[in-house]
């Protein structure tokens, strides 16, 4: 079960080395030993942190990335015991000293290399309060996010997730709510929606859409969409 796949690819993460205005995550730590990494979600406090090793522009989607939303402001890496990701800032270190052809292009993927661990990492950390980070950090309810990431548009019922889950039908609902802090179908409804608005901007047509997320007719769909994002999808569609 691959809990950020998904997630990666459907949001594009992109990762730039960057000039300290334009940071939100740093690279901390002495010259050639760097200690840890910190990742401004929400984009403020890089111009606070003095001494970085290594100053990079993360894009993931914003708002719409609903594991994006779920971090907290702030995204404190300890590197220490971490020999494997120290190592790979070490090399995007001396990608960028030594300025050799194609030093950029390979930063910015050993760049997207680094953040998918400091997502995994926080994933293993879970939250203290409830949401999706917590949902993706239990082992039992991540199957069954997973299951509705990867597969938007199966009819799903509660008892074939509570199923995934390896839970009863009743214990699967009462966890997600309590851990994720919404219900199952709930989720699942509001993921299929942030993926219809991503669709109808790249300019699909909105019965495909409908179809592609299980609505029962463009007309609902329309519907749920305007509630959820306060506008008609057709009207997001780029000409």
């Amino acid at each position: 079960m691959d809990r950020l796949t998904t997630l990666v690819e459907r949001f594009r993460l992109e990762v730039r080395l960057a000039k300290q205005d334009d940071a939100n995550l740093l690279v901390l730590g002495g010259v050639n030993l760097p200690e840890k990494v910190l990742f401004f979600t929400r984009g403020q406090g890089v111009q606070e942190q003095a001494g970085a090793l290594l100053l990079v522009h993360v894009s993931w989607a914003g708002q719409n990335n609903p594991l994006l939303a779920a971090l907290p402001d702030v995204v404190d890496f300890d590197l220490a015991g971490q020999a494997d990701t120290q190592a790979l800032v070490r090399v995007m270190l001396a990608e960028v000293r030594g300025n050799r052809c194609g030093a950029q292009s390979v930063a910015n993927r050993l760049g997207e290399a680094l953040m998918v661990r400091l997502l995994r990492d926080q994933i293993e950390r879970g939250a203290t309060e409830a949401g999706l980070l917590a949902g993706m950090a239990d082992p039992r309810i991540s199957r069954a996010i997973v299951s509705m990431h990867d597969h938007p548009g199966r009819v799903w019922k509660n008892s074939d997730l509570a199923m995934v889950a390896g839970l009863s039908l009743s214990r699967f609902v009462e966890l997600f709510g309590t851990i994720v802090g919404e219900t199952p179908m709930g989720y699942l409804r509001r993921w299929r929606l942030i993926l219809a608005r991503q669709d109808a901007e790249q300019g699909d047509r909105i019965d495909a859409i409908a179809r592609r997320y299980a609505y029962g007719s463009t007309e609902s769909f329309t519907r749920a969409f305007r509630r959820a994002h306060g506008v008609a999808p057709s009207s997001l569609r780029t000409p």
